[in-house]
């Protein structure tokens, strides 16, 4: 059995206390879905080396490997990531390995680089994180074998 409280006072202020906020609907990170193929490729990715997986832009469903020292993405035709929209600078970014995992670092572009809806320069990557760069948006998913 439980206790009401006597006052409506005293119910108002047990009920600011043990209510949550949420962030809008709207502005909450979706999980993407994954393909089997998806799922099969993150599984096997060695320990060291991190997947992306486009989930907007052209370039959706494309995953791109990380398994260097240094990965650059951009316009630029000579980039390992290459993504081909005018949103995207030429040099836009470097994904560096480093112990703790893969780092980003912008390059100076000129609509900047996101991880999560924050604007980042330097960053260290998470298994789950998304990176936006220009209109693509990319989920970072991290090798564990």
């Amino acid at each position: 059995m439980t206790q009401s409280p006597g006052t409506p006072e005293e119910s108002r202020h047990i009920a600011e206390t043990t209510s949550i906020s949420l962030p809008p609907a709207d502005a909450r990170s979706a999980t993407p879905h994954l393909t089997e193929q998806d799922q099969e490729a993150i599984s096997a990715l060695p320990q060291g080396s991190g997947l992306l997986i486009a989930h907007t832009g052209a370039n959706q469903g494309a995953r791109f490997l990380l398994d260097r020292h240094v990965t650059t993405a951009g316009r630029h035709p000579d980039a390992e990531i290459f993504l081909d929209d005018v949103t995207v600078s030429r040099r836009h970014l470097m994904f560096h390995r480093v112990p703790e995992g893969f780092e980003i670092e912008d390059l100076g572009s000129l609509n900047g680089t996101y991880v999560n809806h924050d604007r980042v320069d330097r960053y260290v990557l998470r298994a789950g994180d998304e990176v936006q760069i220009g209109k693509f948006r990319l989920t970072f998913y991290a090798g564990h074998k």
